[in-house]
């Protein structure tokens, strides 16, 4: 039994930790496990601790060049199934397989996204057997026709293990006394969420001088937003951390969660925040509510209004009772509905199918 994750992307993201988890999940339960990803990247850099192969080969050349460069670490390491995210990614492992005369090529589609075929990926359907791995059921159900490939389906909810958390809950700053802070989780969609939860502090500072807003995620620490606090003359307020080597730590510190990001960089950042017990408030869509219950484990936001978000936030945070609740209820919910021992399971179930030949569809 044998996969392996092909990851292209430089930086390390909401999908890459998706491998991640899968990888090493596998990897427990006896899979041989290896992964590709960029040379000199921040993903290759996370990747790097032990609990699997990584291989990171130069990334000169077209797909052809790509997809022989792959074929022979599929060859030497008899793979059976390769997982990967991109239609670009798709087409370079499904060149890697038809030339190995291997196995299959799972695609997994991002919490919230929508898959689409052009050109490569229609290719990539007919080169190998192919088939797609979705986070939520309603991305399946999104998909329509175009998920039935020669590949059954699958469901992998993104799960967090809410036991790891744990430590990091314990742990109190001193600094903190007194003091209120908002972790902000973003990537490089944000700009404009950012900005409105930017504009939402500069109207809490004036009344609220011990609150503070940590921004973390990709691009976090962006001049942009530094300029911007700058600005509305919050600087000192405002905490810009990037990617934390720890995210456990950097989310130890939330008396309240803000979530900006999008697809797996949301999931993520909302399960996290549950997960330690921060309450989480969310711009409202389709996605955000599969894993925030309003008023329950958060709040979603209705639309991009920095005074009436400044209302909801100032009520939560001067709650300690209801944020309390709200911690608890998210963090019970995370143990119940978003385990990574299920999103393994779920990466298990496609894998498996994806080696067995007897299982695959005929067209």
């Amino acid at each position: 039994m044998r996969a392996l994750f092909y990851h292209t992307a430089r930086e390390w993201s909401g999908s890459a930790r998706a491998f991640d988890i899968a990888a090493r999940g596998l990897g427990a339960r006896g899979w041989e496990v290896a992964a590709v990803c960029a040379p000199g990247s921040a993903v290759e850099r996370r990747l790097t601790h032990g609990a699997y192969e990584v291989f990171a080969p130069p990334r000169g050349g077209g797909s052809l060049m790509r997809g022989m460069r792959l074929r022979r670490l599929l060859r030497d390491r008899f793979v059976e199934v390769v997982f990967v995210h991109t239609e670009a990614e798709h087409y370079d492992a499904s060149i890697a397989q038809f030339l190995a005369g291997r196995g299959a090529v799972v695609r997994r589609v991002p919490a919230g996204g929508a898959v689409r075929l052009g050109v490569r990926g229609r290719l990539a359907l007919r080169l190998t057997t192919g088939g797609f791995l979705f986070t939520t059921r309603e991305d399946l159900d999104a998909a329509g026709t175009v998920a039935l490939q020669r590949l059954e389906p699958v469901v992998a909810e993104l799960g967090v293990p809410v036991e790891r958390y744990d430590a990091a809950r314990v742990v109190q700053e001193p600094q903190r006394v007194g003091a209120r802070t908002i972790v902000c989780i973003s990537d490089r969609t944000s700009k404009v969420r950012v900005a409105v939860a930017l504009r939402t502090m500069a109207l809490l500072a004036p009344r609220h001088p011990e609150l503070r807003l940590v921004l973390m995620g990709p691009g976090s620490d962006d001049a942009a937003y530094r300029m911007h606090a700058a600005a509305l003359g919050i600087t000192s307020s405002v905490h810009h951390l990037g990617v934390p080597a720890d995210h456990y730590d950097a989310l130890r510190a939330a008396d309240l969660g803000w979530v900006t990001a999008t697809q797996d960089d949301l999931a993520f950042g909302c399960l996290d925040l549950m997960a330690m017990g921060a309450p989480v408030i969310v711009e409202q869509d389709a996605l955000a509510r599969h894993y925030v219950p309003d008023g329950i484990a958060g709040m979603l936001l209705p639309h991009r209004d920095p005074s009436a978000t400044a209302a909801l936030v100032t009520g939560v945070l001067a709650r300690e009772e209801q944020r309390r609740a709200m911690g608890n209820a998210g963090r019970g919910r995370v143990a119940r509905e978003f385990s990574d021992a299920a999103m393994v399971e779920a990466f298990e179930r496609a894998a498996s199918a994806a080696r067995d030949r007897l299982r695959w569809r005929s067209t």
